[in-house]
């Protein structure tokens, strides 16, 4: 890079010592054009004149010589603690020369405080002499310390191009380039090749309008003969990338690529090759960045020599990005043909680790990591993560279990993702132990943190997840978001809406992900003045995103406005699959089963899926609709394991338990049983009483999924329940114990929500925890009288436990969690006129049956 010497010569404006003259005269012979002669000659006359001032200068003052050369020896030496202790012992000898090679070593040994201390003793004449004015902004740069590296820069007078241009890459390094832009505008240089390609850099991190502005005049304005650098023009191609200005950069492209092969004649053919090269990965990287993946490849396939390093990983990334046949070929043809030096490049490797984990092709994957003679740390990240994508948890907690080093911060999110996604008992050890020995300065990486909330929150951890969201200093909304979908995950939508209230404050803007959870949350609580709250917060440009009109109908649905529901889907110009089906489901569930049969049918044949027939034979269900759930089911012509599921129970809710049982033993001929389908006809036992069926249902469940706890768990309680129905309270209780000793005490408890004045209130059954638990007990007490006065009889078969000495089946059935939250309405207004309330289980036949609310008045 001899050039660049005679380049930076040009620019000095001081006296150069001997050092620079050797190195001067070096770069001419090396470079030996017109210029550099012309340039030879120059320092010729300047050294005798160099000599001459420095013999008179050795006469008169030895002692400073000598240590001059003792100090550059010990510098040569690498010896800079040795350099540091003779400055103590013979400060007033040193000149600036020698405190320029003090301050290198300090440099060398990261001595902070003692630059800052030779700084504040120099003399007024030193602090004036460009060398050490450099040499310190130098220092303070590499050390971060901009602070002072600012303050210093704006104490010098006469800055030249190349102190600019320190300043502007230590401030670009230090990712300060607004302030490079800004000092750019304040002063009235002229930028050299250096400065150019700095300043178009600054101007591609910060690629605001005020960036563009200024990467554009540039670009506009300079000199003709900078084309020929291929350092600006591939700093300006990358510039034009980051600005999203693909078309101006082909252009710009193209031009260059001409330019440099008429300027490079047949004797520089290699180097116009290794220009046009780097030229081609700016733009290859540009089309990246603009996930234009598909003209990365079709520049590569123009390309008329081969790759070097960076091409393959900029290939490798962009094939696995685009996923399809065509790049799988590509990627996987360059794999094979790469030259086997490059095997050793653990950096191209893991691209193709990456590259072959996207594609699924895990074996090659494997291999080739096996491969690796040094793996290191983002290796193995890459194969943790690639297992995670293809669904493979285990293997990233084997892999993890393997690791011979620490984790980096990207390794802890994988493995808290792999946790999360797994689930069981080793995952939650894991994760837990891995959480709980995170080195301190990982607290505040928030992308870590809130990975380990996810995990916690999937755990349902939801106390640990609590206490370290608290101990985060600096909470984003992707931190919010983690905790307010696990609020969902862990049936707490109350708490996700509570934590929008906090997101108000710290006045974040919602997105879509936070939009999306805070709608799953209302759909969850089913409150129609939350739903309305979470409506006017979405903004505005979010309801042209269909993935949030559907979610809204599925909200609006639930929570019983059918009428808004059905506005969203008139509001959508193209419905989807996803808009359709929500509509049909939630006609389901508000048990308009005509409506939903009538949807479906005028939808387009194309959009209908699995989910459609699940859907639209839930709602037949739901209504009673056996002869338009037959019709339905029979058109189907590929008949899933969730399809005839839903069938089944369509068909054991109307209690025709044979057909259902005929259509399972279809299905089991050629499939694994389904605990779904077993279950469904369990529910339409236990309401219908049968309690042999029951049994025997249970029992073939209990041989047939041994290993699914949670199933058998809900069966077990079913069954007890039937036989709850028919007074066999001996062999309820039976069931219960046997439940216990084999699955456990933990089933789910039913819950039920309610609005009052903008709180939402919990209840359980027989809740005492409210305030006025008292007086909502004795209102509940009271309804119960009244209702018993107008005929309504309890049901003790919908009584899930053995009574105590205490109960009746009044008290008991009267302390459910759904009449309570009446009761609490009653008791805060004499005549309420709206009442709603949300169950995360089935409401009971016994609540269900009673509807003598009005005869209180006229409540909705």
């Amino acid at each position: 890079m001899s050039e660049k010497v005679l380049d930076l010569f040009d620019q000095m404006n001081i006296q150069p010592d001997q050092v620079v003259f050797n190195t001067l005269f070096s770069a001419c012979a090396r470079v030996a054009n017109d210029r550099a002669k012309e340039i030879g000659r120059k320092l010729k006359r300047c050294t005798i004149i160099f000599i001459s001032s420095s013999s008179t200068s050795s006469n008169s003052s030895s002692p400073s010589n000598n240590m001059y050369s003792t100090v550059k020896k010990l510098m040569d030496d690498k010896k800079y603690k040795q350099v540091l202790s003779l400055f103590d012992k013979q400060l007033d000898c040193c000149t600036d020369d020698i405190i320029h090679m003090v301050v290198k070593a300090c440099s060398y040994l990261h001595e902070h405080q003692r630059i800052t201390d030779i700084e504040q003793n120099l003399s007024s004449k030193s602090l004036n002499n460009s060398y050490i004015q450099t040499a310190l902004l130098q220092f303070y740069i590499q050390n971060h310390d901009m602070k002072n590296a600012c303050r210093l820069f704006s104490t010098i007078n006469n800055k030249s191009n190349y102190t600019y241009a320190i300043m502007f890459k230590g401030l670009v390094s230090n990712k300060m380039s607004e302030k490079v832009l800004n000092l750019f505008v304040q002063t009235n240089i002229q930028p050299n090749h250096v400065i150019l390609t700095i300043l178009f850099t600054a101007c591609a991190h910060v690629a605001n309008d005020r960036a563009k502005n200024i990467g554009r005049k540039l670009l506009q304005q300079m000199p003709k003969h900078f084309y020929n650098n291929n350092f600006i023009l591939t700093s300006a191609l990358n510039m034009l990338m980051k600005f999203g200005d693909v078309k101006n950069a082909e252009n710009f492209f193209q031009m260059m690529k001409k330019k440099d092969v008429i300027a490079y004649g047949a004797m520089m053919k290699g180097k116009s090759v290794i220009n046009i090269y780097r030229i081609s990965n700016k733009l290859y990287l540009g089309y990246v960045e603009n996930k234009m993946y598909e003209k990365t490849l079709d520049l590569f396939e123009q390309l008329p020599f081969s790759l070097h390093n960076v091409g393959y990983i900029i290939i490798f990334n962009a094939c696995a990005q685009l996923l399809n046949d065509r790049a799988k070929q590509i990627g996987k043809k360059l794999l094979q043909q790469m030259p086997k030096h490059f095997y050793n490049d653990n950096v191209i490797i893991t691209s193709a680790l990456d590259m072959l984990m996207k594609f699924g092709d895990v074996e090659n994957a494997e291999n080739f990591f096996q491969m690796m003679k040094k793996k290191d740390v983002i290796a193995y990240n890459a194969m943790m993560k690639g297992y995670v994508e293809n669904k493979m948890y285990e293997k990233t907690l084997d892999l993890f279990e393997q690791l011979p080093f620490s984790l980096h911060n990207v390794g802890y999110t994988i493995i808290f993702n792999a946790c999360a996604q797994l689930l069981n008992d080793r995952a939650k050890q894991i994760g837990k132990k891995l959480l709980q020995q995170i080195p301190k300065y990982f607290h505040n990486d928030n992308v870590i943190i809130t990975s380990a909330l996810d995990m916690l929150m999937k755990f349902g951890d939801v106390e640990n997840a609590e206490n370290l969201f608290q101990m985060m200093k600096k909470k984003d909304i992707i931190a919010y978001g983690a905790m307010m979908n696990g609020c969902n995950i862990n049936n707490q939508p109350f708490k996700c809406l509570q934590l929008l209230e906090k997101i108000k404050q710290q006045n974040f803007i919602i997105d879509e992900f936070s939009s999306s959870i805070l709608i799953n949350a209302c759909a969850r609580l089913s409150m129609l003045s939350k739903c309305q709250l979470v409506v006017d917060q979405i903004p505005s440009y979010l309801y042209k995103n269909q993935h949030i009109l559907n979610s809204l109908i599925y909200m609006w649905g639930k929570a019983g406005s059918i009428e808004d529901a059905q506005k969203i889907f008139q509001s959508i110009d193209n419905p989807d699959d996803i808009t359709y089906n929500s509509l049909i489901y939630v006609y389901g569930l508000n048990h308009m089963g005509l409506e939903a049969v009538d949807l479906y049918r005028k939808m387009p044949n194309h959009l209908r899926n699995e989910v459609t027939y699940v859907c639209v034979l839930n709602a037949c269900s739901h209504s009673g609709l056996l002869d338009q759930a037959h019709s339905i089911f029979n058109e189907i012509s590929q008949k899933s394991k969730k399809i005839i599921a839903a069938m089944v129970d369509c068909l054991s809710r109307l209690y025709i338990f044979d057909e259902a049982q005929k259509l399972i033993d279809d299905y089991e001929k050629s499939n694994p049983p389904s605990s779904v389908m077993y279950m469904a006809i369990l529910s339409g036992a236990r309401n219908s009483r049968q309690h042999i069926l029951s049994q025997k249902i249970y029992d073939r469940m209990t041989m047939l999924f041994p290993n699914e706890k949670e199933a058998l768990k809900s069966g077990s309680v079913l069954l007890g329940n039937t036989y709850l129905s028919i007074g066999d309270h001996e062999q309820a209780e039976n069931v219960r114990l046997n439940r216990i000793k084999e699955l456990g005490t933990k089933i789910q408890l039913g819950v039920s929500w309610t609005e009052f004045k903008g709180e939402i209130l919990e209840f359980k059954a027989n809740d005492r925890r409210h305030p006025r638990s008292e007086e909502i007990h004795a209102k509940a007490k009271y309804i119960s009288d009244v209702l018993i006065k107008h005929g309504h009889e309890y049901d003790a078969s919908w009584i899930t436990r053995s009574l105590g000495e205490d109960e009746t089946t009044e008290s008991v059935l009267c302390t459910h969690s759904e009449r309570l939250a009446i009761a609490y309405h009653f008791l805060q207004e004499e005549n309420p006129s709206f009442i709603q309330i949300t169950k995360n289980l089935r409401v009971c036949g016994d609540c269900r049956q009673q509807n003598s609310l009005p005869k209180f008045g006229n409540v909705k």
